[in-house]
């Protein structure tokens, strides 16, 4: 196996000359700032030393544990969904000139990663229907929160309204960023039929003023909302309408939010080839009007041409902390998710307009069956009545997170149990049903629902 002292970073030698330099007696000595409570206290339990044959054979073993239920019985969604994704997009984003590629700095050497770059851009600003598109964020979360802060920049108000329709973990992020900078966030409530409230709103944005108004769409419960009367209740009142998309497939078949009146669109990508279990973050959209171009946070690639007139790509805006004087940074994103944003643009360049609608239509359709199958089973119930992409709500006869360990033992990933974000809503379930789902895996989640 060769020397195996090459492994380890650092000798008890180099430890106590190190110690030794900042005045340290020992390690613990470096850690006095953390509660004793939060500390472990004892043995991680980490087993000895083992060879290279004996590690594998361990991996393997642990890797034969887990279980992987049939992508048909998987009704999991919640802000991260399963889609089929063509074999040619794992097959281009491993070429070596793609994954393992760094910041673009030298355009002359970088031209293909700027120019699929720029595709991106342009693929989003198809999607949603605006002008100006970064080349990524980190995810669907931080991606709103950062596009709240640009508006908050073109326009401070030092106040944003939100609905409580947006993902509740989108909320938690954004929140903390405005907290940090002292903006106030507050949220307006719901219609009958799960969808945002418009005159809830329009009284928030009367009562101070704001700089924007935040929904999502579709929403975390899946419903479709009425963008167009929200932007109007936000023009209305001098502000920006956000809107958080968290599946963008659904823009295959729904109307653009900026045709909509949407001034901003942050969100998720995902959906978009990136696997459920790449680990996160994943891939965060920002899309927005032209006028928010020099508050636009991130990277923007531009088309430019040489002395010879050829087409060429450079880094337009990079207005981040390390390029520019700190405080007139946009903010402190201090790279994009490349190759995510690669995986994106293949997958869309891949699928294409008429392969985008017919997946969004698929999902759409199979969605309607399954919340028709499973609202006629006794005991379920469906709160909201609005129309849905993607995924609804079910109210149970007992409590979600029972309902979901019981299916999972029979193969089947039941949905996500909102009482996890909201305790009063303990026998609801968040249930998702994309093209990977089946009839006969639809039929049999309501049979199962329906013996419990």
């Amino acid at each position: 196996m060769g020397d195996a002292h090459r492994y380890v970073p650092a000798s008890d030698q180099d430890r106590r000359e190190m110690l030794e330099s900042i005045g340290r007696a020992s390690i613990d000595d470096l850690f006095v700032g953390i509660p004793a409570h939060l500390k472990i206290g004892t043995a991680l339990g980490v087993p000895g030393p083992l060879s290279e044959v004996e590690v594998l054979a361990e991996i393997k073993a642990r890797a034969q544990a887990n279980r992987a239920p049939d992508p048909a019985f998987q009704f999991l969604g919640g802000g991260a969904y399963r889609h089929a994704v063509p074999a040619l997009v794992d097959h281009l984003i491993s070429r070596t000139e793609f994954y393992s590629s760094y910041t673009p700095y030298q355009p002359e050497i970088s031209q293909g990663t700027l120019q699929a770059m720029f595709e991106f851009q342009t693929l989003i600003c198809q999607l949603t229907g605006l002008e100006i598109s970064n080349a990524s964020m980190y995810d669907g979360a931080s991606s709103l929160a950062e596009a709240i802060l640009m508006v908050e920049r073109q326009r401070p108000r030092g106040r944003v309204v939100i609905s409580d329709r947006v993902h509740p973990e989108y909320r938690q992020v954004t929140r903390t960023y405005l907290g940090a900078l002292g903006t106030e966030m507050v949220m307006f409530g719901h219609r009958a039929d799960g969808t945002a409230d418009p005159e809830a709103a329009r009284r928030e944005l009367a009562a101070k003023s704001a700089s924007a108004l935040v929904i999502q769409h579709p929403d975390f419960f899946g419903c479709l909302e009425d963008v167009e009367t929200l932007a109007q209740v936000a023009h209305d009142a001098g502000a920006a309408l956000v809107v958080a998309v968290a599946e963008p497939v659904a823009l295959g078949l729904l109307k653009a939010p900026g045709a909509q009146g949407a001034d901003v669109v942050a969100g998720e990508g995902q959906s978009f080839g990136v696997p459920v279990s790449y680990g996160g973050p994943y891939l965060g959209l920002l899309a927005a009007r032209s006028t928010f171009l020099r508050s636009m946070p991130g990277r923007i690639v531009g088309e430019a041409r040489d002395v010879d007139g050829r087409r060429g790509y450079v880094l337009t805006l990079s207005t981040r902390e390390q390029h520019i004087r700190r405080e007139k940074a946009t903010s402190n994103i201090c790279t994009n998710e490349g190759l995510a944003a690669l995986t994106a643009a293949i997958f869309m360049a891949t699928v294409g307009r008429s392969g985008l609608r017919e997946m969004a239509s698929q999902c759409y359709a199979k969605t309607a069956y399954a919340r028709a199958a499973i609202g006629s089973v006794r005991g379920c119930r469906l709160p909201y009545p609005a129309p849905v992409f993607n995924e609804f709500v079910v109210e149970l006869p007992a409590p979600a997170e029972e309902v979901v360990r019981r299916l999972n033992d029979n193969g089947i990933l039941a949905g996500l149990p909102i009482g996890r974000y909201d305790p009063a809503r303990s026998r609801q379930l968040l249930v998702t049903v994309t093209e990977l789902n089946t009839r006969a895996a639809i039929d049999r989640l309501a049979r199962e629902l329906g013996s419990l």
